[in-house]
């Protein structure tokens, strides 16, 4: 049996099939619409509607890490052939999932995990490593913290392992690459994805295609969330707008220009304070400890990209690619400090910080793709460079209590707590306000300047080895400027004065090498090594104080051997084993003058199943293994590192039960990690499963329900420090209705 796809001329090699699907509808590219032809055996009357070719059959999940605009990797290498563990999520098994938010796709990763993020970003620990800033999009860097949105997505690609020479610096465990829709040629559509859920939160999304002639197309994608879920005073709303347009400006060349626009806005919740046994304290499950009014975020984004692809023959191929993003982003919060089980069982200590943050970001990259014969050895050779110019202007003010005249206050427990818009009753009894223009901590202005080049060949050396040779250059230029308050005893005088300048430049080689053996069709080994640094600005470059402007980066290396094998038809297995080490440089504790250079590693295994077990059946399971120890001056410390569960796993089945019923079931297992550094603070391991229901009411027409936590089971899915645990939700269901007309 043939496989049957839209017909689309952008799609040069017909590369993502939904799970268990037989005939799909790639015109539309979106949630609804792949949704609808997933199950539908009516393939003769969708025929009738849209324009269809037949291609020959082959295993499509996921066989290229891209689809023709757009390239985490920037060369078209099939999987098989990538030298390092990754991950890849369609639109379509996103929305079988159910899934609205990158930490909900986390759940079924392998090797990766989440962290709070302090409730208003997305954070993501890849292998050990957190993040707020190794995230991408159409394979340019967004680093500005805030949770992303799905609406406008075609996949979603992780890869793990330290890997700067396509990403530059950071990316010390992994990176996460969102693929956004492209408007398609020769095709008209429109497709909806509405939902609503048991905690009253709602969903409306609309993706509309218009084909204006064969060289010339249009897109917009568009949502409107209405936020609610299990915690008290929770609330917000996102919205996010995308039209694009495609030009075909000559045979050889194809043009994508996008604007987005994103205003999001959401209550914070940082969680819980854990007891005396370092555990979440589970008696304040629905208490949250927070202002109902000043526990918020507010983002607004405009995103600009342009991208153009050149063929100049059969064998050099051109990305040209430009991007801006102006952010403004507010962020304010009041959590738990502080906590005693022991002696003080029912007061908490409050802190709480209002920031602003004002970036602008201007990326240009370029790309010659190229590939020739050299003797009996075939070369496929990419050279780049990437300009980026960053400014980010940012501060912060403490919390400030008239009471304590400091940024702490305790209060009694209590739903709710005695505190709204900073006014309040504390433990004593004492009134007490606070204000957020007394305390600066900090005000700076941040410029940067990044220039890169790389170079990769991917050689065939025979026909069952592959060898990746490639370096990336970067310079790293950074300079910080602080401001304090000209008189900070007159909190109506806000006029800042400039009091410190310092920069820093950073010039680093990072290198990736990969060898690949394929001894059989469908059956890769594979082994590499790569690094990455990141500079002591941090992922948010926030400042370079005290000894930070002389240090140098911390650097990172990752060396991995796996293996790929489809060992049955659409059915894949990967497999890996990895050592992450770090090497950082600090001050030496009995000399200030000189420094120490400390190491320490991260190892671990990764498996991933993922195909058709059978036509009616559709797995995607993951398992990983985590080890590691802090180090430092003194050598090992015998502490594990935060943040890293020993065992992950995770498997999630999609069933067809008949012609228009489908059933999905998923169980996402994490072993117990600790909270902080010092091991005292512990996150329990869960257990999670979650199921859905897929019903087919025309072809048209799709009618899902998605439970989540079907056993009703409390648990606590990350954390961000030691009185912060987040609460996961209970047992709740998500209708949804999507199509397309």
């Amino acid at each position: 049996m043939k496989q049957t796809y839209a017909s689309n001329q952008d799609m040069d090699a017909a590369t993502k099939t939904a799970p268990f699907t037989i005939t799909k509808w790639t015109g539309s590219l979106s949630l609804a619409a792949s949704l609808l032809a997933s199950f539908s055996s009516a393939q003769s009357s969708v025929e009738e509607d849209l324009d269809f070719v037949e291609l020959e059959p082959f295993v499509a999940v996921g066989q290229y890490l891209y689809s023709d605009q757009i390239n985490a990797l920037k060369t078209p290498t099939p999987i098989n052939e990538v030298p390092q563990s990754l991950s890849i999520l369609t639109a379509d098994q996103i929305a079988l999932q159910g899934a609205s938010s990158i930490g909900q796709l986390i759940d079924y990763t392998p090797g990766v995990n989440t962290s709070q993020g302090e409730g208003h970003r997305d954070a993501v620990v890849f292998r050990g490593s957190r993040s707020t800033a190794d995230f991408y999009i159409d394979g340019v860097r967004d680093d500005v913290q805030y949770y992303r949105p799905l609406y406008n997505l075609e996949q979603v690609e992780i890869l793990r392992g330290p890997n700067a020479l396509f990403f530059g610096r950071g990316g010390t465990g992994g990176i996460l690459n969102r693929v956004t829709k492209k408007p398609v040629f020769h095709n008209a559509f429109n497709a909806y994805h509405n939902s609503i859920d048991s905690e009253g939160e709602y969903s409306i999304a609309i993706d509309s295609n218009i084909a204006v002639d064969e060289n010339s197309a249009y897109r917009i994608n568009a949502f409107f969330e209405s936020l609610s879920n299990h915690r008290d005073f929770y609330d917000g709303e996102r919205i996010g707008i995308n039209p694009t347009a495609k030009f075909a400006l000559s045979p050889d060349s194809v043009l994508d220009l996008s604007y987005e626009y994103i205003d999001h806005q959401r209550f914070i919740d940082r969680g819980i304070p854990t007891g005396a046994d370092g555990s979440p304290v589970e008696a304040f499950q629905d208490i949250v400890f927070g202002d109902p009014e000043l526990n918020n975020s507010e983002l607004e984004a405009h995103l600009l990209r342009a991208s153009l692809q050149q063929t100049f023959s059969e064998s050099l191929k051109g990305n040209f690619s430009a991007f801006y993003g102006d952010y403004d982003k507010l962020y304010e919060n009041f959590y738990a400090s502080d906590y005693n089980q022991a002696d003080t069982p029912d007061l908490v200590t409050l802190d709480g910080y209002i920031d602003t943050t004002r970036r602008t970001n201007l990326v240009l990259s370029a790309n010659l793709i190229g590939d020739f014969q050299s003797d009996a050895i075939s070369h496929t050779v990419i050279v780049g460079a990437e300009y980026i110019d960053t400014s980010s202007d940012q501060d912060r003010y403490n919390a400030f209590w008239n009471t304590t005249e400091d940024d702490n206050e305790t209060f009694s427990i209590a739903r709710p707590l005695n505190l709204v818009g900073g006014i309040g009753v504390n433990a004593a009894g004492d009134p007490t306000s606070n204000d957020y223009t007394v305390d600066l901590n900090d005000d700076t202005r941040v410029g940067i300047e990044v220039l890169s080049l790389y170079a990769q060949d991917e050689i065939a050396l025979a026909e069952q080895w592959d060898l990746i040779l490639g370096a990336r250059f970067d310079s790293f230029d950074i300079e910080v400027e602080s401001y304090e308050l000209e008189d900070p005893s007159d909190p109506s005088n806000q006029t800042r004065i400039l009091v410190d300048t310092r920069s820093r430049k950073d010039e680093e080689v990072s290198p990736r090498l990969g060898l690949v053996y394929k001894p059989q069709n469908g059956l890769s080994l594979y082994g590499s090594y790569s690094e990455s640094f990141l500079p002591r600005s941090g992922e948010q470059f926030a400042n370079i104080n005290g000894n930070n402007d002389a240090l140098d980066p911390n650097t990172f290396s990752n060396l991995e051997a796996g293996l790929k094998w489809e060992f049955a038809p659409s059915l894949n297995l990967t497999a890996s084993i990895f050592e992450i080490e770090q090497s950082s440089p600090q001050v030496a504790d009995d000399d200030p003058s000189s420094l120490v250079v400390i190491d320490s590693q991260t190892t671990g295994f990764e498996l991933q199943l993922q195909g058709q077990v059978t036509e009616n059946w559709f797995i995607s399971a993951g398992y990983s293994y985590l080890d590691g120890e802090q180090v430092d001056q003194s050598g090992p410390t015998g502490l594990r590192p935060r943040e890293l569960p020993e065992n992950m796993l995770s498997v999630w089945n999609t069933f067809r039960a008949t012609e228009k019923l489908g059933l999905g079931l998923g169980i996402a297992y994490q072993d117990e990690s600790f909270i902080n550094n010092g091991n005292s603070a512990i996150l329990p391991s869960y257990t999670r499963v979650d199921a859905a229901v897929y019903y087919d009411v025309s072809e048209n027409l799709r009618l899902q329900l998605n439970v989540e936590n079907l056993t009703d089971k409390l648990y606590f899915p990350h954390a961000h420090s030691t009185h912060q645990a987040s609460v996961g939700a209970p047992l709740n269901a998500q209708f949804s209705v999507s199509g397309r007309f």
